[in-house]
């Protein structure tokens, strides 16, 4: 899986830094954006170990994007590039949203509206890559081709969370019957240096959490603990990527009066127009929430706290993941839900990411261009989502001046 001897820390570190201001478009987008970085450009990963990996994240609760850089960063270079990883990629939209919370500024106007929707059609073109990327390595057969449209029809005409469990559920369950013939994975290509022992005590941690922090917040021992807990049942109940936690943390904190109503809206805006992790969305509203906003301290306890049970039960997971895998019947499962994740980006394509962003034959356009740029020319992701913004801000001054 991995090219090559393991890396330090700050080697990944710094690649995932670059992700985190880069990655524009929501968890969907950054799963193309790491494809084509860790896949394609470095081969940190295989396409198979990537699928894998990506098909765990998506079906555990939590933040897929940034259990994904994690579980990379982890296989990369052991548990400080874990960390590594996840602090590079979620740092830049962190700090962004805390400078956020203390000056309330936005991109307005004609040009900072065309800016924001040209990065959403980058997104469009990442997504439409990743999909035709996947689909081409792990759909190669009429089997896994209908498993992943199956899967793609599931989300689509189930519009709920749970339809994305359903659907892997579903393509797993398929693939168990459907996908028995292939090689088998070696017992030697491990997925990532997780022990058994350790992956227990992090389930144990995770459990214990979400069943002790509303006993302690019942105590009232502390804002901070009260904060704490909020953020935390918010992280680990969340199924079905990044823009689910959004009604989860709004009853969290608007319903008790901790935000308001407007100040809550204006953080998530803020949140769509920056690259990183929508779960950065907590260092807003932990520096802002009362009665008494506790700044960067809050900040850094909601970032903290959100992102904690996602990663607990991602390494608890783990171990047990990876020697699932080289089963012939858990291969066989695997390539099933492989092919769901195919469907699933399929299917974030046609929903929400196509019908947010494009609004117009222009917008059609700029998708095309983006897409071709990196599909034919293999322009570096970033170099697209110049070219993206530059015609989103081009396209808003022409409407605006007819």
């Amino acid at each position: 899986m991995l090219d090559g001897p393991t890396r330090s820390a700050w080697e990944v570190f710094c690649a995932f830094l670059k992700m985190g201001f880069t990655c524009f478009g929501g968890p969907i987008a950054h799963i193309g954006y790491f494809r084509q970085e860790f896949v394609a450009r470095r081969r940190w990963l295989d396409e198979k170990a990537f699928a894998d990996l990506l098909a765990l994240c998506q079906f555990l609760p939590g933040p897929a994007s940034s259990q994904m850089g994690f579980s990379i960063g982890l296989a990369r270079a052991g548990y400080l590039g874990g960390l590594a990883a996840w602090a590079a990629f979620t740092l830049p939209s962190a700090i962004a949203l805390v400078l956020f919370a203390y000056t309330a500024g936005s991109l307005d106007g004609t040009a900072g509206i065309g800016l924001l929707h040209g990065l959403k059609l980058v997104a469009v073109a990442i997504v439409a890559q990743a999909v035709w990327g996947m689909a081409r390595t792990l759909c190669p057969d009429r089997r896994r081709a209908c498993i992943a449209l199956g899967a793609a029809l599931v989300i689509v005409l189930i519009r709920a969370p749970a339809a994305q469990a359903v659907a892997i559920l579903a393509g797993g369950a398929a693939g168990f019957f459907l996908c028995r013939t292939g090689p088998a994975a070696s017992a030697e290509e491990a997925l990532v240096p997780v022990s058994r022992g350790l992956g227990l005590a992090a389930l144990a941690v995770f459990f214990v959490l979400l069943v002790g922090l509303p006993v302690l917040r019942g105590l009232g021992l502390s804002q901070g603990v009260t904060l704490f807990e909020a953020f935390y049942r918010s992280g680990a109940l969340v199924f079905g990527g990044g823009h689910v936690v959004l009604p989860l943390l709004r009853e969290a904190f608007v319903t008790p009066g901790w935000v308001s109503d407007d100040a809550f809206l204006a953080g998530y805006g803020a949140a769509q127009a920056i690259p990183g992790p929508l779960f950065t969305f907590a260092a807003y509203l932990g520096a802002i929430a009362g009665p008494s906003p506790l700044g960067l301290v809050g900040a850094a306890l909601g970032i903290f706290a959100i992102f904690l049970p996602g990663m607990l039960i991602l390494v608890g997971t783990l171990p047990f993941w990876q020697t699932l895998r080289t089963r012939a019947d858990a291969q066989a499962t695997i390539r099933g839900v492989n092919a769901a994740v195919v469907g699933l980006l399929g299917a974030a394509l046609y929903s929400p990411v196509w019908p947010t962003a494009v609004k117009s034959p222009g917008d059609v356009g700029i998708v095309l261009i983006g897409f071709a740029l990196l599909t034919v020319w293999r322009v570096p992701p970033l170099a697209v989502v110049i070219f993206s913004a530059l015609g989103g801000i081009g396209s808003a001054l022409v409407f605006h001046a007819t």
